[in-house]
């Protein structure tokens, strides 16, 4: 008898998820609107303010292609970010180097998204926001973790904030050259560190992160007026 040989399945591929509208719909469907939603960009970075955004978006002008502003590249960012904004109610608010050194990046962040939702031009009456928390702001909040992947208002949130935060990056390069600002946004890459070293901190860098506060701690800073004499303009 001939022997059967078992062949390997090939594993089924991950379902693609997108950012839909049907939260929203849910709600509008039920006489709730306006809807916002709101996401951050920066918890991570050595550099810079954390940047909060919200978004009410047009239920009959949803831009297309909506999605995690982390699954898209820098120039589909720029072309949505023009779509949010002509289409959309829109506001930004931002979480200073300053407040997050006081306060942890968690509260500064969760600050700048309050503020970025009271800045809107027309209230919200329901606020989707990606993560675990909840935000301070007066109408009803609802936290939705992967948010940025599952729900269209925060994916167009995340890229507002991306794309404000990176503008802004680049600018800040264009003040302390060497850097590399431009690239890597003030995140924790090699060239970030060999610039701390060879450069040192300037005074948007974060000094509660360890990596600042080491190589601030290196240089004889211990305290505010000496690391205020310590940090270039």
């Amino acid at each position: 008898m001939s022997r059967r040989t078992a062949t390997s399945r090939l594993p089924l591929k991950e379902p693609i998820l997108r950012p839909t509208f049907r939260r929203e719909r849910r709600a509008l469907n039920n006489g709730i609107f306006p809807i916002a939603g709101c996401d951050e960009a920066g918890r991570g970075p050595l550099a810079g303010p954390v940047v909060a955004a919200a978004v009410i978006l047009d239920p009959a002008r949803i831009p297309r292609g909506l999605n995690d502003s982390k699954k898209l590249d820098a120039a589909a960012r720029e072309i949505l970010y023009e779509k949010i904004c002509a289409s959309a109610q829109v506001a930004v608010a931002f979480g200073a180097v300053a407040r997050i050194d006081r306060d942890n990046i968690l509260r500064a962040s969760l600050w700048a998204l309050a503020r970025a939702v009271k800045a809107l031009a027309v209230r919200p009456r329901l606020v989707f926001v990606d993560g675990n928390h909840k935000i301070d702001v007066a109408c009803d909040c609802q936290a939705v973790i992967s948010g940025d992947a599952l729900i269209a208002s925060i994916a167009a949130a995340s890229i507002v904030a991306k794309v404000t935060r990176d503008r802004l990056m680049k600018r800040l390069a264009l003040a302390h050259p060497g850097y590399g600002f431009e690239r890597h946004m003030g995140y924790s890459v090699p060239e970030h560190f060999e610039a701390l070293a060879r450069l040192g901190p300037t005074i948007h860098h974060r000094r509660s992160f360890a990596p600042v506060a080491a190589r601030l701690a290196a240089l004889g800073a211990v305290s505010d007026e000496v690391a205020a004499e310590l940090l270039p303009l």
